[in-house]
């Protein structure tokens, strides 16, 4: 069974730049549409970006406005978060989760990391 597990979040001052990792193991992920979600305490569960399975379409959420990139290497079984000019309001858990098709819902993804913390300070 596949699981995926999230690393690099932790703690930036605000400008600063942060890039998560997720990495599949027990299958590989090669078939998987694959994203990135985040909520902050309090709040809803927040799309940030997604990646197809070939890696060729790629959506983002109208509040990354060109800060974040997401990729994947399919060869490593890997999907990344590069995530630039951070503010405050990004801090957040971040989820890697997996789909099989490419979607902007939480509720299309079938399978979720356990999250990394990701703090900006001002």
């Amino acid at each position: 069974q596949v699981q995926v597990a999230e690393s690099g979040g932790g703690l930036v001052q605000a400008g600063g730049s942060l890039r998560l990792s997720c990495v599949a193991s027990g299958r590989a992920i090669s078939t998987y549409a694959m994203g990135w979600f985040r909520q902050a305490p309090g709040k809803e569960r927040e799309f940030v970006a997604t990646i197809s399975w070939s890696g060729a379409t790629t959506y983002y959420g109208d509040f990354v406005k060109g800060r974040f990139t997401i990729s994947r290497d399919n060869a490593k079984s890997t999907v990344y978060l590069q995530m630039n000019s951070l503010k405050p309001e990004d801090t957040a858990v971040y989820y890697c989760a997996a789909s099989p098709q490419i979607a902007t819902i939480p509720a299309e993804y079938i399978l979720w990391g356990q999250g990394t913390q990701v703090t900006v300070s001002s």
